[in-house]
């Protein structure tokens, strides 16, 4: 049972200070997970890349996924009911901040829309996210995703640079560039 009240102070901190969406928030949620060993480096780089084709944010998806393997990992007979159980409990808590803030500051925001304060406020949040999903494009670049040759990491670099350059540049659907990645890379690899 303990394994729950851990997931549901993590998934917890991860809601309260999640700003900025799911690539600010990767920080704090490999923190939470990978540094307790509820899973590897390996697999959290896997729910990223999961979580990004998949409906939902990554902070719900991490939850959802996570919930369902560490009950698991930490009671390795438990039934898989046991698994669910985790899952439903961590999204539920992993959403519950986010809702009730909303909420709150939903109101509080409408009532002081023009308040000088309101708007410092929202400017100093600004760079805090972008900061943040930069430190998460630094975070994924790794040797999970890189490769650990000279080799994979230039290929891996030029595929992301490609990628980026396409994005930026043409019209083509995300998805399309999505799926062209994943051919390439069954192609090159």
């Amino acid at each position: 049972m303990s394994i729950y009240l851990k997931l549901i102070w993590s998934y917890l901190k991860i809601g309260f200070f999640g700003f900025g969406g799911g690539y600010a928030m990767l920080a704090l949620i490999e923190n939470e997970i990978v540094t307790p060993g509820w899973i590897t480096e390996k697999m959290f780089t896997d729910i990223v890349a999961i979580s990004q084709m998949t409906p939902g944010p990554i902070g719900i998806n991490s939850a959802t996924y996570i919930g369902y393997v560490a009950p698991l990992k930490a009671m390795p007979d438990a039934s898989p009911l046991l698994g669910v159980l985790g899952s439903i409990i961590c999204t539920l808590v992993v959403v519950l901040p986010s809702f009730l803030l909303v909420i709150y500051a939903g109101h509080i925001i409408h009532r002081h829309r023009q308040s000088t304060v309101v708007e410092g406020i929202f400017r100093g949040l600004r760079p805090v996210v972008i900061g943040l999903i930069a430190s998460a494009a630094l975070i994924l670049m790794n040797g999970e995703n890189f490769g650990y040759t000279t080799r994979d990491v230039l290929i891996s670099c030029g595929i992301a640079v490609a990628a980026l350059a396409v994005n930026l540049f043409t019209k083509i659907h995300p998805i399309l560039i999505i799926c062209a990645a994943g051919l390439l890379g069954y192609v090159i690899y």
